[in-house]
């Protein structure tokens, strides 16, 4: 087991992680072995199965996550840091050994940077509210780009409004990558933060996060990077990106809905006032001025979601158990095998990077004469659940001249014979409207 000292993380992972079968073509995962851990995904009475291929919305639970936060439930359930009884103190160290967890998920050097959140949105909304008020002004430059999900457009935008500062944009290329040289064009002296997805949610595109950020700090801007599409497909080290701010999810990496977190640099956590205010944040109230608890508990202000922690963390443990490296191995396959099978479908137009290693198993496109959601509707015929619609990115589909695409977004239960049926279901459409 690991030990938690002075905040600092030391030890190997928590124990209780499941094994999962590994040996697939490609050196990836097996998986249907995997699938078969998630209890949504069996065969119904009929021995029909779902085809689920909207992970990129939300991924499906394995029975270990499932039977975590029914533990913590049934067995542990307390509220957490302020009782002095045998319960509540079980509680907390759940809570506290989850905040580790995820801090070595992501290789964060201290528990204590870690603040969670209700995921991503609220973690990119904190950061805007709180260090974004603090330090930006009229004349100062946010620096976004056309991949963006409106999660990390809209708070940037309600910032900009507060304090009259400019958002500017790096566009993509036609295969959906940054246009680095722009980027290089619009850094300046003015840019005060450097707001991206590592992963973009519609296309599938992996950005060079890494080369963002030192661009950034030859300017001095800071650098949030939002990893809800990131975390549950690439392994990651928020000390080698070098970025300020990371954000991420429980529900895209198999935990729950309704629980995130935000890692930030201490010292910027030390230095940006509260999110909310309330129970739990405070370290002493008097009637016309109150002081706060020390971080990370400063921004968490209420009862937190104890249970989604403990889950997120058990998700955390189940994806370090398939192994980081495997569950890419896995997805290059899905990416490789999906993009030459849709390449062949008859009218299809395939958005995102054609290198494979420059994406992940997300494939979003379009079809000619046929609506993304009739696309849609036809694949729920056979069983198969896809998305449709322009996936939070409007500015994108302008940039794209799509209205809206079908996106089918795989994760590591999914297999290439899903990606089979995937197509058989875009040829009976094609025969449909043709």
């Amino acid at each position: 087991m690991s030990e938690i000292r002075a905040g600092k993380i030391e030890g190997d992972h928590p124990a209780g992680q499941t094994t999962v079968p590994t040996a697939h073509r490609g050196g990836g995962l097996d998986g249907a072995s995997v699938r078969a851990r998630f209890p949504l995904l069996q065969p119904d009475g009929a021995g029909a199965r779902i085809i689920y291929l909207d992970s990129a919305a939300t991924a499906q639970r394995p029975d270990v996550v499932l039977e975590a936060v029914a533990k913590f439930y049934r067995t542990e359930n307390a509220n957490v840091h302020r009782g002095i009884y045998d319960l509540s103190r079980r509680a907390t160290e759940r809570y506290e050994g989850a905040r580790a967890a995820l801090a070595r998920f992501i290789k964060a050097p201290d528990k204590e940077e870690l603040v969670w959140t209700r995921g991503t949105t609220e973690a990119i909304n904190l950061v805007a509210a709180t260090w974004g008020q603090e330090n930006l002004g009229p004349g100062d430059e946010i620096l976004l780009t056309t991949l963006e999900h409106h999660s990390n457009i809209v708070p940037w935008q309600l910032l900009a409004r507060r304090v009259a500062a400019r958002i500017r944009y790096v566009d993509i290329d036609e295969e959906g990558r940054l246009r680095l040289e722009q980027y290089d064009e619009l850094l300046s002296e003015r840019t005060r933060i450097v707001a991206l997805g590592h992963v973009s949610n519609a296309l599938g595109t992996i950005n060079p996060v890494a080369e963002v950020i030192e661009r950034a700090r030859q300017v001095g801007a800071r650098v949030l990077v939002d990893g809800a599409q990131a975390a549950p497909h690439l392994p990651i080290d928020v000390q080698s990106l070098g970025c300020d701010f990371y954000a991420i999810s429980g529900h895209k990496m198999c935990g729950p809905m309704g629980i995130g977190a935000l890692w930030a640099r201490r010292e910027l956590l030390e230095e940006m006032p509260p999110y909310q205010g309330g129970g739990e944040m405070i370290e002493t109230v008097l009637p016309d001025e109150s002081t706060w608890a020390p971080v990370p508990h400063k921004f968490e202000a209420g009862t937190p979601n104890v249970a989604g922690a403990v889950g997120m963390a058990a998700a955390a443990a189940f994806l370090e158990s398939l192994g980081r490296d495997q569950v890419r191995a896995h997805e290059l396959d899905l990416v490789e095998y999906g993009m030459d099978r849709l390449d062949r479908v008859e009218g299809l137009r395939l958005f995102g990077p054609r290198d494979p290693a420059d994406r992940i198993a997300v494939f979003s496109f379009s079809m000619e004469g046929i609506h993304p959601h009739d696309v849609a509707t036809i694949l729920d015929a056979e069983n198969i659940a896809v998305r449709a619609g322009h996936h939070c990115t409007q500015p994108l589909m302008r940039r794209l001249a799509v209205p809206a695409t079908t996106r089918a977004s795989c994760y590591v239960y999914n297999t290439r014979e899903d990606l089979d049926r995937l197509v058989e279901g875009l040829d009976r459409a094609r025969q449909i409207f043709s």
